[in-house]
């Protein structure tokens, strides 16, 4: 791979990490430490995402520091109890929450009912107010290419600010094949003069090479100046140790890290 150069994959990911912790054994001792793992000497990460009742916890932890709390609902099975998820983002968002990464309806869109699953992403688009909605249309389990076209842009008619491609919980998370239809989805709606939605591939990023085929891919489709914090994101937990490892010049020591 001639082109690949770790440290500047690494510099230009770093800004673009969503800094994860949603495991069901995470404690507000864990969220602390992920804060302080957030703000790095080669700069900042863009947000972390935790569970919703942490959010008030890391609010006091961040101020200041440019860094966004992402908390997630409906998550991780995209249920069909609107008005729970409803009140579920209207918390979060007066906890403090900046980002709603919220699960689609997707078992309710793969069964043949579209409208129920754009209705929800409507309602909940609505709760959140000002805070950024990000949907995650878990890829590997709608499978069908066409299915994930569809549920591309109907993420984006319901008023998605990213489509994302997946909770991280299930057997399939992000793969190229998705990233590919999805960012696909967001230039067609760009060359239609709509405004910009955002791409966020998570679950299994874990390498400097993950991160940087995942870069490519955009490049390819909306072009090398598309991709920045305000269009592109990470969802990732171990993603940002080997980008610091690279930064630091000690990347060559984690073979994995690449």
């Amino acid at each position: 791979m001639p082109d690949f150069d770790p440290k500047a994959i690494a510099k230009r990911a770093l800004p673009l990490v969503d800094l994860t912790n949603l495991n069901d054994d995470c404690t507000a001792k864990d969220v602390a430490i992920l804060c302080d793992r957030a703000v790095t000497a080669h700069g900042n990460v863009a947000a972390i995402c935790i569970w919703p009742r942490f959010v008030a916890d890391a609010r006091p932890l961040l101020a200041g520091s440019g860094v966004k709390i992402a908390t997630v609902v409906n998550f991780p099975h995209g249920g069909e109890k609107t008005l729970e998820v409803v009140d579920e983002t209207a918390k979060a968002v007066a906890d403090g929450a900046d980002e709603i990464d919220l699960v689609m309806a997707y078992g309710a869109f793969k069964a043949g009912r579209p409208g129920f699953a754009e209705e929800q992403i409507r309602r909940v688009r609505k709760a959140a107010g000002e805070a950024k909605l990000k949907v995650i249309l878990e890829t590997g389990e709608i499978g069908d290419p066409l299915l994930i076209h569809a549920a591309s842009q109907l993420a984006v008619d319901a008023g998605a600010d990213f489509i994302k491609t997946s909770t991280g919980k299930v057997a399939v998370n992000a793969t190229p094949e998705a990233a590919e239809i999805m960012l696909t989805v967001i230039e067609e709606n760009r060359r239609h003069g709509r405004i910009d939605v955002g791409f966020k591939p998570a679950g299994g990023i874990r390498t400097i090479a993950d991160a940087g085929a995942y870069l490519a891919i955009a490049d390819k489709i909306l072009g090398a100046n598309w991709v920045c914090a305000q269009t592109f994101r990470f969802g990732a937990s171990g993603l940002l140790d080997a980008l610091v490892a690279a930064l630091d010049g000690t990347a060559a020591q984690l073979g994995e890290g690449y």
